[in-house]
């Protein structure tokens, strides 16, 4: 019921597209049996029988220049068709895409990535192409072919009940076996997703690692990692494959038993004289028309389950939770942070990384967190960002002239971040900065690249315009810190936190950039706090507070 629910909700934010298609495919629908009545108007003409439902037989122009009017129409209309489905199922996709995106920018970050990125990756775009599909193409067609289905057996029933019953004779048959078929197919195509995803992930990190590859000259062992994991890809489409061609095998022999039937059925009454051979070409096509949809089933069904196992993997994707954002909660008058008695774990079975841990960081103040590595210091920048939340204690807010509280995503605004290692993006220096500052003028940006020691950009051929490649290419590791701290910078708050952020600077450098931030912000009227976590000397003699975090061996 909730995957029905959901699919439901899905349907709403398309059915606008979904409705042109159903609409296209009955009016598709009408012209086919159109079309069937104008071939046998024409025969009929044209053999002289009768007067053929209202045509003499002096006007089989007419009942040509009628079919070729049809037929026109049929081409036009398949035309539009594809073309409107293109443009709307294309839109549907990007909003689905957008909004699932959205969903997992803002959900609760719990530390430890329970998917890999490439699996999510293959979900927002593989998934939400199909589900997005079924619910616009495939279900519209789906409706069309029942129609059709039901308006031929009417149609046929009409001119020969004998012969609509007969052609209709395989239907049970067909439904007993769509729920053993359903079963099993849902089950290999969640197997074949799942190692979709696992070959999407294999190739994301290693082209994102390809130097650490060649560095420990293992490329040939990813190349073996990956062949075990298309092998596997392989025998799982090889046994969906078989199995879904087995049993079409299986029910086209059923229809081409019921055609050969109908064929000799009408052939037999055309040579006792009972029908015309008009009407006999009129029962082909008709029992064509039941029969057709049949086959077309054979064809919605996999993709239709195939959009289940996709729905449930993104359904997976939105269940994860919301963070409560709020309103944001700005200290004008400057702010610090209080941690009370906080002890953290990642998940009840790992050990404490942090036990009854406490510290005060006053407005104003700078500081300098040192420990080994282990001891907790990434976890506690991330109890300070409202990241994680402890699971004792409190991490407190606190300033003039506003009441302290426990930090959240709606206190985050007072926080200036820089975390440790490369992590500019793809695109131009100018919009790198101004993920700081989307208002940020260029007289802002060049001041803050001026603190940050980052002056080297005024020198490049294109200047704020210069294009970098993902994950900074094209820039070193010391250039790529820099404009990420001058980044920093031009975001507004009351908390500077730097993480690692100087590691891959020169002692020289290191010591300009932090006599520029303290010069600084020492002449603002509301002086900010600065947090350091570092193990470098010359951050920690800037610092009026040295604070330890030691390995915690409480589990």
């Amino acid at each position: 019921m909730q995957l029905l629910g959901w699919f439901w909700q899905i349907f709403k934010q398309v059915k606008v597209q979904a409705l042109i298609n159903t609409l296209s495919g009955v009016i598709r629908v009408g012209l086919d049996f159109a079309f069937i009545w104008a071939t046998k108007q024409v025969i009929d003409v044209a053999t002289g029988v009768g007067h053929a439902g209202g045509l003499h037989p002096s006007t089989l122009k007419t009942a040509g220049a009628l079919l070729i009017t049809i037929m026109v129409l049929q081409l036009a209309l398949g035309f539009a068709g594809r073309w409107i489905a293109a443009l709307l199922g294309v839109n549907a996709q990007n909003r689905m895409q957008h909004h699932i995106f959205e969903h997992l920018l803002r959900s609760q970050w719990y530390g430890r990535e329970e998917r890999h990125s490439g699996d999510v990756l293959n979900r927002l775009v593989s998934d939400t192409q199909t589900v997005v599909h079924v619910n616009t193409d495939t279900l519209p067609q789906a409706f069309a072919v029942l129609l059709r289905l039901i308006c031929a057996f009417i149609f046929l029933f009409s001119m020969d009940s004998v012969l609509a019953i007969s052609v209709t004779v395989i239907m049970p048959v067909f439904i007993g076996l769509s729920k053993l078929y359903v079963r099993r197919m849902r089950a290999i195509t969640r197997e074949v997703r799942q190692t979709d995803s696992r070959i999407q992930s294999t190739l994301q990190e290693s082209i994102q690692h390809r130097l650490v590859l060649k560095t420990l000259e293992r490329i040939d062992t990813i190349l073996e990692t990956l062949s075990t994991q298309q092998e596997t890809l392989r025998r799982h489409v090889r046994h969906r494959t078989l199995f879904s061609s087995t049993s079409s095998l299986a029910l086209n022999i059923g229809f081409g038993g019921v055609y050969l039937f109908a064929f000799l059925w009408s052939a037999n009454r055309l040579a006792h004289g009972d029908i015309t051979f008009g009407m006999m070409t009129a029962f082909i096509q008709l029992c064509g028309q039941i029969q057709g949809p049949f086959r077309e089933l054979t064809h919605f069904i996999p993709a239709i389950i195939g959009s289940f196992t996709s729905a449930e993997r993104l359904i997976e994707l939105e269940e994860t939770t919301l963070e409560d954002e709020g309103e944001p909660q700005y200290f004008e008058a400057g702010a610090g942070i209080r941690i009370d008695d906080v002890s953290f774990a990642y998940d009840d079975h790992s050990r404490r990384v942090l036990n009854h841990f406490s510290a005060d960081f006053k407005p104003g103040s700078s500081s300098a967190i040192l420990g080994e590595t282990g001891a907790g210091k990434t976890t506690l920048v991330r109890l300070i960002l409202a990241l994680l939340r402890p699971t004792e204690g409190h991490v407190r807010i606190y300033g003039p002239g506003h009441e302290s509280c426990d930090v959240s995503a709606s206190t985050r605004c007072n926080l200036v971040y820089v975390p440790q290692g490369n992590t500019l993006f793809s695109g131009s220096l100018r919009w790198n900065l101004r993920l700081g500052n989307p208002d940020a003028t260029d007289a802002e940006m060049r001041e803050a690249l001026r603190l940050a020691c980052a002056d080297f950009v005024e020198t490049l051929p294109q200047d704020l315009d210069t294009i970098i490649g993902e994950g900074g290419a094209g820039l070193s590791e010391g250039q790529a810190q820099r404009i990420a701290i001058a980044r920093a910078l031009l975001r507004r708050g009351q908390i500077l936190l730097l993480d690692e952020a100087t590691s891959a600077l020169d002692m020289q450098t290191e010591q300009q950039l932090l006599n520029n931030l303290i010069e600084h912000h020492s002449h603002f009227q509301v002086r900010p706090t600065l947090i350091f976590v570092t193990h470098r000397p010359a951050v920690v003699e800037h610092c009026e507070q040295v604070i330890t975090v030691k390995r915690c061996s409480v589990s």
